[in-house]
């Protein structure tokens, strides 16, 4: 049961959209559930003799009983309340007990207080009611409804409870605020994609993502088109900001400013010099072969792989401020692999972004100075961009977001140990579209892989088949059986021809990472095995010389098998290039 509370200056024209058609045609059968008093409160949807202009006058009245300079612009409260998709339809009766629960718990009409301000429920649908309350009381005064949404929810909360109705996850008050109704109405009728709150606080939020200082955050924010005003110090300094989309105006043709902390919390000018204060550092790589840092995107996508395996790793600590640090970069590496993600995984990859987003923020004091690499790391993936070559940096793509996934579910995690319902569920959600993305992503990469392990003899397959029994005897079984064997077969022949000690590396593979979540074992064993010996992410051909490995023989050291000269590998027939 969602309730979403906006106010407005025109009784007349919130009753007028409650008693008619709707947009749509959608509005059926529009009438009264509930009033502040139901003989007062005339009907227009079941009386014939009522008018709007005489419920809009009853509402009205302690509003104009107040001195013209007295009236309050916005004196219109309005709520809708909304039941969960699959819940059973409430009677009118049960629709009227809500609304008189949520306008009480909203301090509109506190229970037992004669002297409430003046309201009524309307009904249109199966599914939801609208409340609309005017703010003066019948005392004169103004009622006290601090934090009215919050005290609304949490009512929902105990509503969903007692009357089992589906229950959904409670705040924290940590939540971006929604657009409000009428923001949504107008961004349908301009046709925009999305409220202009919603849009704003993605374009603030990919701004932030690995920006260096304040001075780089205000020159994206510029470069992405949207207005930017500064509030100025007499000393120059920015005190506050605020931002506009091109377009969005009022009735009197004004640019509609929504300042930072109105979009989240976290967006507010001081909570973003906290996050940039800790300044950007190099990742640091404890890998066997460090991989040098260049400016293609795999290159910058490999490199942010140790930060993200840290981050999950501290999220499985007891440290709060440093997980919660975490989570903070998580989610700008998350807004910069948006932007640089090309192909059919980009949206599957904006999709998680926007859904972490909400696992980014509780009540947990962050210590920003630990997610430096993770932000360094976001900053490298957008210097480098997205154009994407079709081997190995396609296969590191694979790689580092089947790293995210393990970051996303331990996010969740985190987030349900410490009773973030809402944070926890926006984890899960972030973890379902990295797996969709990843699986877009490794589709070449994985078949190059699966191919090249199909080409081992049938010996050195075993062999493999044995260590993994001995590292993972509960799970053997299964990973034997998934497609991607194959292509675990070929990156341990690959690790063993560059020295490894094959069962330490695979011990160590199954050790860091928890299996229990994931939808393949074999495909997270091989981007772990692959990152830790530092092999490529991926097979060139499956028609590669045979090496040592694939004879049976295991080498004694490393030398010279790794200066071997490439084989030429010839193109296809030119029946099978594709058309271009």
């Amino acid at each position: 049961m969602v309730p979403d509370i906006s106010l407005g200056g025109r009784t007349y024209g919130l009753l007028a959209y409650l008693y008619g058609p709707g947009r749509r045609e959608e509005h059926t059968d529009p009438h009264l559930v509930a009033a502040w008093r139901p003989e007062l409160a005339p009907d227009p949807g079941r009386d014939p003799g009522a008018t709007l202009k005489q419920l809009t006058d009853r509402l009205d009245l302690p509003v104009l009983a107040r001195p013209s300079g007295r009236r309050p612009q916005r004196h219109v409260w309005h709520c809708s309340v909304r039941t969960a998709p699959g819940d059973r339809h409430l009677t009118d009766d049960e629709w009227a007990r809500v609304a008189h629960r949520v306008v009480a718990a909203a301090g509109i009409a506190p229970e037992g207080d004669d002297q409430g301000c003046r309201w009524v429920a309307v009904r249109h649908a199966d599914d939801h009611i609208h409340i609309a309350a005017t703010l003066v009381r019948h005392d004169g005064r103004s009622p006290r409804r601090h934090n009215d949404y919050g005290r609304a929810q949490a009512e929902c909360r105990k509503i969903e409870q007692e009357w089992g109705l589906r229950r959904l996850n409670a705040g924290d008050g940590t939540a971006a605020s929604r657009p409000t109704s009428a923001e949504r109405s107008k961004a349908e009728r301009e046709g925009r994609p999305e409220p202009p709150r919603e849009a704003l606080r993605e374009a603030v939020r990919q701004a932030l993502a690995g920006a260096a200082d304040e001075d780089e955050f205000f020159q994206r924010l510029t470069r992405a088109g949207l207005r930017v005003h500064k509030r100025l110090a007499p000393s120059g300094d920015a005190l506050g900001y605020k931002v506009a989309l091109p377009g969005d105006r009022n009735r009197d043709g004004q640019p509609i400013w929504f300042p930072g902390s109105t979009l989240a919390p976290d967006l507010s000018l001081p909570g973003i010099r906290r996050r940039l204060g800790s300044g950007l550092a190099h990742t640091t790589d404890d890998s066997p072969a460090p991989i040098r840092r260049g400016p293609q995107p795999g290159g910058a996508r490999r490199s942010a792989i140790p930060p993200v395996e840290q981050a999950a790793a501290v999220l499985r600590s007891d440290n709060d401020a440093e997980a919660a640090a975490q989570l903070v970069g998580l989610g700008e590496v998350l807004d910069a692999l948006g932007r640089a993600t090309p192909g059919s995984a980009r949206t599957e990859v904006w999709a998680a972004a926007r859904a972490f987003e909400r696992a980014t923020r509780s009540h947990v004091r962050a210590e920003h100075s630990a997610n430096r690499a993770l932000r360094s790391a976001a900053r490298d993936i957008l210097h480098a961009g997205g154009a994407l070559g079709k081997g190995e940096d396609a296969g590191v793509t694979a790689m580092l977001l089947s790293t995210l996934v393990l970051a996303a579910v331990a996010a969740a995690r985190w987030h349900s140990a410490r009773g973030h319902a809402q944070q926890a569920a926006a984890a899960r959600q972030a973890a379902q579209s990295l797996r969709r993305a990843y699986r877009s992503s490794a589709v070449a990469p994985m078949a190059a892989m699966r191919a090249q392990g199909r080409n081992l003899p049938d010996a050195v397959r075993h062999r493999h088949a044995a260590t993994l029994s001995s590292a993972l005897p509960e799970q053997a079984a299964r990973v034997l059986r998934e497609s991607g064997w194959y292509a675990l077969a070929a990156t341990l022949s690959r690790a063993e021809e560059a020295g490894h000690d094959i069962p330490n590396l695979l011990r160590e593979a199954v050790e860091q990472r928890e299996l229990d979540t994931a939808e393949s074992i074999s495909d997270v064993l091989v981007w772990r095995i692959r990152r830790a010996a530092a092999l490529p992410a991926t097979e060139s051909s499956p028609h590669r010389r045979t090496s040592l490995s694939t004879s049976g023989r295991t080498p004694a050291v490393r030398p010279r098998l790794m200066k071997r000269t490439p084989v030429y590998d010839p193109p296809p027939p030119r029946s099978s290039r594709p058309q271009r």
